[in-house]
């Protein structure tokens, strides 16, 4: 009986031993996945205030909604952001150009287009936009020279077609009086 107790006893501690590394080896692994070594560094978590700014479509995407909106103080804001962080953006120039427009802020918006023309040259959509910013002061032959300009570029365009239509149409509603006397 001695050796029978003996033999359960040293089969039960070569189980017990055997289950030791196995437990041990585990709890290693899990102490290494939930309790790493080293300290944990700060929180991982960023406050808005920690972030820092990288420039991106924001400025210029809420600036487009809220020209379209008809927002165009909120606009200006946006699309000035824009020029900011960015002012290699022609978009946002031309963007924050036309918000001047509709703010009848003329003399910035002519200062935005022409930083726009020198990143981008003139292009069909500036010439437009400026065409229809001097009809918006009621400088129609300036609006003119710049429709027509824009329409030899593109002479498919919608949109130019539309503000010399516009533009026609303008011309031929003027009233003046006889003599050209008030």
């Amino acid at each position: 009986m001695q050796r029978l107790f003996a033999w359960l006893a040293c089969a039960s501690l070569a189980t017990a031993l055997a289950g030791c590394d196995t437990v041990q080896e585990y709890t290693v692994r899990d102490a290494a996945v939930v309790a790493p070594g080293a300290p944990a560094g700060p929180d991982p978590v960023q406050e808005p205030t920690d972030v820092k700014y990288y420039p991106s479509d924001e400025p210029v995407r809420m600036g487009l909604e809220h020209y379209n909106r008809g927002n165009f103080g909120l606009s200006q804001r946006y699309f000035k952001e824009a020029v900011e962080k960015a002012p290699k953006d022609v978009t946002a120039w031309i963007g924050l150009a036309a918000s001047y427009d509709r703010l009848r802020r003329f003399d910035l918006a002519d200062q935005a287009y022409a930083q726009a023309i020198r990143l981008g040259g003139e292009t069909v959509q500036i010439l437009n936009d400026q065409g229809y910013s001097y009809m918006l002061r009621g400088n129609l032959t300036a609006a003119r020279r710049k429709f027509d300009r824009a329409y030899s570029l593109d002479p498919g365009n919608p949109v130019i077609a539309n503000n010399l239509e516009l533009l026609n149409g303008s011309r031929r509603f003027i009233e003046r009086p006889p003599n050209n006397q008030p």
